[in-house]
């Protein structure tokens, strides 16, 4: 669907995302998703990995988390930093939208400063509904969005219902009757 970022301008952006991880942890970011061990996590849009090394953390050894991003130098980098702090429970996706993964078998899904950039964000919301947990959470940040068009971006399709705001993120919950209009 979407096409990857020049290689130059992933470089940049990683530059800025390790620039950023080093003066403010993404500890915090994640830990709102109420990640817990043995979790099935999946990380649309992992970049470099900041969130998804955490949640790998987090998950432990009985859990899984799915890495996906378009771009194939993120899928290498955070296999690099997998391979590195010998997390197993780690897993790749190279994809624009399909994950790949069977329905309802994701607890909690982070979202995390990609949706702006989609050319299909109706399509990405549809596979994320489709491969969470009846009680799936997805937890969304997008720095380059208001509170008010997160929310009806996210909820006016009847996909996902808004759960709670938090310091940093929004968790929305996965709508019991999914409106495919």
């Amino acid at each position: 669907m979407d096409k990857p970022m020049s290689d130059i301008h992933f470089r940049l952006m990683s530059l800025s995302l390790r620039f950023r991880d080093f003066f403010k942890s993404q500890m915090d970011v994640v830990m709102e998703a109420g990640i817990r061990p043995g979790f099935q996590v999946l990380d649309f849009g992992c970049g470099i990995g900041s969130h998804t090394i955490i949640a790998s953390e987090l998950v432990g050894a009985k859990g899984k988390v799915y890495a996906l991003d378009i771009h194939p130098l993120a899928i290498n980098k955070v296999q690099e930093l997998a391979a590195r702090k010998k997390l197993s429970n780690l897993h790749t996706i190279c994809s624009g939208c399909a994950t790949g993964l069977k329905d309802e078998g994701i607890d909690v899904v982070l979202l995390y400063d990609v949706f702006h950039g989609l050319s299909y964000p109706n399509s990405v919301l549809q596979e994320l509904h489709r491969v969470l947990r009846p009680d799936g959470l997805l937890s969304f940040s997008d720095h380059h969005m208001d509170g008010g068009e997160i929310v009806f971006r996210v909820t006016d399709r009847g996909l996902f219902t808004l759960s709670k705001k938090g310091r940093t993120t929004y968790r929305f919950l996965k709508a019991r009757q999914a409106n495919a209009n």
